[in-house]
């Protein structure tokens, strides 16, 4: 089977070949979290360098006790012995989706790999749309009626997953939302895979949060990693957390991991034990990271709306959804794959169209990742991270600044061009 490029990752060699030239880039592609490793997350690395023998497959009894605490405190029970570790939360969904098997529903739109990696299971990913304004959470009506059609078939349909909060449209879906989707999973006897990397980077954190498991614990599972909170994205280290329902899907996901990772990096699960167990400068770092996001982001998507644009407000992580259909025909292109090529061709400026994603080719929606704006050294960055007014330092108002120039020529130069075309 052939199998593209992550979207991500091929935009973000795009723009490292465009630096590599001279070029100025304008990086909004990639999904980083773009700030320091924290010092004593490091030192907890160091210290565990020895630890070069093979582990539990599951993860070592000290991180998953941790991760186990960590649920805890957000009011989920957690069982140690239901928890599985892997390098990343990605190869843990694939490795839920392996021992799941059958089909997988996915919302429109959603991370490019959810799609992905169920094609490498040689599935077509069954594509729900998202209520409006709600993203990572299929429409439960319009869930019922996918499912419905796929198995009437001859299709099975297993599991599907929902992002909270949700990337790339940076939004939250409802409680009332997320009920509805458990009680249509519930009667389609679905497993929900409940993507939460991004909880710890909600903006609100006293918003009510939906976690599938307050309605259907039985058949909810949880993912997370320290990619997106703590920026350890080069680390490689997520945990799944598995209800004493699914004991047997727990038990195949561990021999998944047995015969693709067989263990996690043993220096790297001591390390995430300590953050997991949330001391006091983890907790610090997480809030001071979730400030900085929302400042840039919300400063982000104000720009986007002043080029004309509509942009869901964003609620957690670093990413906007911005629409352009309003600005379709001073743009002058059909699709988001040609207006991506096109700033990036021409402005250097790295997006990705919502058709990698799963959307329509011919809505032209982006997303835009604001967490690699907060400069070019970790001196920078540690100053984006303590600075009451992030979005006014120089180099990140620069990208600001930047970004509406862009739209303001871009849109210009189409209607000049389209004027002397006529005449």
């Amino acid at each position: 089977m052939s199998v593209a490029i992550s979207a991500t990752l091929a935009a973000n060699e795009a723009l490292d070949h465009r630096r590599r030239m001279g070029l100025p880039v304008l990086p909004l592609a990639f999904g980083e979290a773009g700030l320091p490793v924290l010092p004593s997350l490091e030192r907890q690395l160091g210290t565990a360098a020895g630890r070069g023998a093979y582990g539990p497959v599951a993860g070592s009894p000290d991180l998953r006790t941790a991760a186990a605490g960590y649920w805890h405190r957000r009011g989920l029970p957690a069982d140690p012995d239901l928890i599985v570790a892997g390098p990343g939360s990605k190869p843990l969904l694939y490795g839920l989706l392996l021992a799941i098997g059958g089909g997988v529903v996915v919302p429109r739109p959603s991370w490019v790999s959810y799609a992905a990696q169920t094609r490498l299971m040689g599935a077509e990913p069954i594509f729900v749309e998202t209520p409006p304004g709600e993203g990572g959470v299929p429409d439960p009506d319009a869930l019922r009626a996918a499912v419905t059609l796929e198995r009437a078939a001859g299709r099975p349909v297993s599991c599907l997953v929902v992002t909270l909060p949700d990337n790339p449209t940076g939004t939250l879906a409802r409680p009332e939302t997320v009920r509805r989707m458990c009680e249509a999973a519930r009667e389609l006897d679905l497993i929900i895979i409940a993507d939460q990397i991004y909880r710890d980077l909600l903006f609100d954190q006293h918003t009510d949060f939906p976690c599938p498991t307050r309605y259907a614990p039985e058949r909810t599972v949880i993912t997370t990693a320290l990619s997106k909170n703590l920026a350890l994205g080069g680390w490689r280290i997520g945990v799944a957390l598995l209800p004493e329902a699914l004991s047997g899907l727990r038990d195949r996901l561990a021999g998944v991991a047995s015969e693709i990772w067989s263990s996690t990096s043993g220096p790297t699960q001591q390390a995430a034990a300590y953050a997991f167990a949330e001391p006091p400068e983890v907790v610090e770092r997480v809030a001071a990271s979730r400030r900085l996001h929302e400042t840039v982001a919300r400063a982000m998507a104000e720009r986007f709306t002043a080029a004309g644009a509509r942009v869901p407000r964003p609620q957690g992580g670093f990413y906007l959804y911005p629409d352009f259909e309003d600005l379709r025909e001073p743009l002058g292109v059909d699709t988001s794959a040609e207006l991506a090529a096109l700033l990036l061709d021409r402005y250097g400026v790295g997006v990705l169209p919502g058709s990698a994603f799963g959307d329509a080719p011919e809505a032209l929606r982006l997303r835009v990742a604001t967490s690699l704006l907060y400069g070019e050294t970790d001196e920078q960055r540690l100053t984006a991270l303590t600075s009451p007014d992030p979005a006014g330092l120089p180099w990140i108002a620069a990208a600001l600044d930047r970004t509406s120039e862009v739209f303001t020529d871009l849109t210009a130069s189409s209607c000049e061009e389209r004027v002397a075309v006529t005449a």
